[in-house]
């Protein structure tokens, strides 16, 4: 995707990390200046920190023939899968991810179960590529054992996993113990996950009072307690690395780890802004 110099190029670690949600909340960008920044943004330094381009299926018929890569986030059901894939197609609109977030939490088994039908219909009809990753998002508020019950299906389909971080309210970040949870289940089902929401920042820190003071996640440190459960950490240092505030501290750990290894399993995560991550990064001496 990057047109920029080798030299220029960043680190694997970091390599398509940060897929592009400015049209999501709390950005809220206009669609057509969102795109055309994202296309923009090719030609500059470190381009490739920049994965996919994320849209609703209701924003295809306004990128139609443009030279994104997309994430699709559906806004309905399994049942939009194949309708979705379809209009795609005939906008060659180029779909890299397909996001869906179930919508029973008092089923999540039955309802990925629908979804795989669904994608397997699609593909079988020649609308969806074999290659494009399905994200799965389980409700959170589903119980812990139809959490991982669902974990399994998404698992067994080769899906990957969607992790909520954040959002507009307090409810939507989850505990350090939560989402610590969430990642050892995706690591022991070897699924791959990415996040989404809440993500902005590096390191872990309370948001400003005016946007309510929630305590934000950072993905540094999300990464790094990826790399830590992968090597075999236990439940409580998993969630001390999610705690983890002193951004010096944690980047001097970072650089000890191999975070490449880590991006098998935590691919990327969804964020309003591209220039918060890459900010912190340069200040952090990651880059």
């Amino acid at each position: 995707m990057s047109t920029e110099s080798p030299s220029l190029a960043l680190p694997p670690a970091w390599r398509g990390l940060v897929d592009d949600a400015a049209i999501f909340p709390p950005g809220d960008a206009p669609l057509a200046e969102a795109a055309a920044q994202h296309l923009a943004r090719r030609s500059r330094p470190h381009a490739d920190l920049v994965g996919t381009f994320v849209a609703r299926d209701t924003d295809l018929p306004a990128l139609k023939a443009t030279p994104l890569a997309l994430s699709v986030v559906l806004t309905g059901g399994a049942g939009q899968v194949a309708g979705t894939a379809a209009l795609a197609r005939r906008l060659h609109v180029a779909v890299e991810g397909l996001e869906v977030a179930l919508r029973d939490p008092g089923d999540p088994v039955g309802a990925a179960r629908r979804l795989s039908a669904a994608v397997d219909a699609a593909r079988a009809e020649g609308q969806l590529d074999d290659h494009v990753p399905v994200y799965v998002e389980i409700p959170p508020d589903c119980s812990p054992g139809a959490w991982l019950a669902a974990a399994d299906e998404v698992a067994a389909q080769e899906f990957r996993l969607k992790l909520r971080t954040g959002g507009l309210e307090a409810a939507a970040f989850p505990p350090a113990g939560t989402l610590a949870g969430w990642i050892d289940a995706a690591l022991d089902r070897e699924t791959p996950f990415k996040c989404t929401a809440g993500l902005h920042h590096a390191v872990r820190h309370t948001g400003a009072a005016e946007s309510g003071g929630f305590e934000h996640h950072g993905f540094l440190n999300v990464l790094v307690a990826t790399r830590l459960a992968f090597d075999g950490a236990s439940p409580d240092e998993v969630v001390g690395a999610l705690e983890r505030r002193d951004a010096p501290g944690l980047a001097a750990d970072a650089r000890e780890l191999d975070l490449a290894g880590a991006r098998r399993w935590f691919t990327s995560f969804g964020s309003c802004s591209v220039d918060e991550p890459l900010g912190d990064l340069h200040d952090l001496g990651l880059v």
